[in-house]
């Protein structure tokens, strides 16, 4: 079937209180982002169903600055809320992109609120004064007057598509070899689109540090999942939710394919073949010199 893709931007004026928090609000972004997918989906005003959906961590923009959004890749449809049967989404619409800026936004405020009151956030620098409740609750509401960046894109075509997307798209680092350009005099040139100004691919030149210091904030906290599953695909339930929903669509899992073997065949029986030792190349050349200056006489034999 169709997915769609749902993107959930937070806004930039957040950049610097996730960057002193990165774990915290990184966390914070995929759980809410995905609640609010999920309570949406859930109202009968809108699809009323119980969907499932993959989520991936993108924290940099064209211009490799700070840009923390979560890209959704979702079904287009789901299950009744008892389970019953099974509800299609329109293939041109999924969910009110407007009521999921709101909630979202509503969602994140909120639980920001709650890790203040908890003493979880960290307030460095610039932000020491964000420390104090009174001034913390001004910036939520600063923030609560400005629409947050929902957008839902089109629908993928069908599961080959999905997966064409995730093996290239997923596991991108900040920025790939092919952008980059130049470096000369201590300065980094590199390719990147200005979506302002209708993609158009234009030349950006940066210093060697700047360079770095752009790349390096999108370093993630060591153990983070940036690739997370929620709903029907949540590990605990994903087995029976998606037995069910083949049941109700008609359809079967495609048999697993067999695993490659790690065992080499021996180039005279053919038989499969243990591995004793591996070695590195080093250490296969220090033990053919330790075995050339050890070599018996001439005429004895070695065997």
């Amino acid at each position: 079937m169709p997915y769609f893709h749902v993107v959930f931007t937070l806004p930039h004026e957040l950049s610097s209180l996730v960057l002193q928090n990165k774990r915290l609000l990184y966390d914070l972004l995929f759980r809410t982002s995905a609640a609010t997918l999920l309570e949406v989906a859930r109202d009968p005003k809108h699809l009323g169903a119980d969907i499932g959906l993959l989520t991936v961590l993108h924290t940099w923009g064209q211009n490799l600055q700070h840009h923390p959004h979560v890209h959704c890749v979702v079904p287009a449809g789901g299950l009744t809320l008892d389970g019953s049967g099974w509800v299609a989404a329109s293939l041109r619409f999924f969910l009110p992109v407007r009521v999921l800026s709101r909630v979202f936004r509503g969602k994140f405020t909120a639980a920001l609120k709650q890790l203040l009151l908890q003493g979880k956030l960290q307030f460095h620098s610039s932000l020491q004064q964000l420390a104090r409740p009174e001034l913390f609750r001004q910036f939520l509401r600063q923030l609560f007057t400005k629409e947050w960046v929902v957008y839902a894109k089109p629908p993928f075509g069908g599961a080959e598509h999905v997966l064409h997307y995730l093996a290239r798209y997923t596991h991108r680092v900040a920025i790939s070899n092919h952008r980059l350009v130049a470096f000369k005099e201590d300065r980094v040139s590199f390719r990147w689109k200005d979506y302002a100004a209708g993609g158009k691919q234009k030349i950006m030149t940066v210093s060697t540090d700047e360079f770095l210091r752009r790349f390096l904030i999108h370093v993630l906290p060591k153990g983070l999942v940036r690739i997370r599953h929620f709903g029907l695909f949540a590990n605990r339930r994903r087995a029976a939710s998606l037995l069910r929903c083949r049941s109700l669509l008609g359809t079967h899992a495609s048999p697993p394919e067999a695993a490659p073997s790690t065992q080499h065949p021996c180039p005279l029986c053919s038989e499969p073949m243990l591995v004793v030792e591996r070695m590195t190349s080093s250490q296969l050349h220090f033990r053919s010199t330790l075995t050339s200056s050890h070599s018996p006489p001439c005429g004895i034999d070695s065997s």
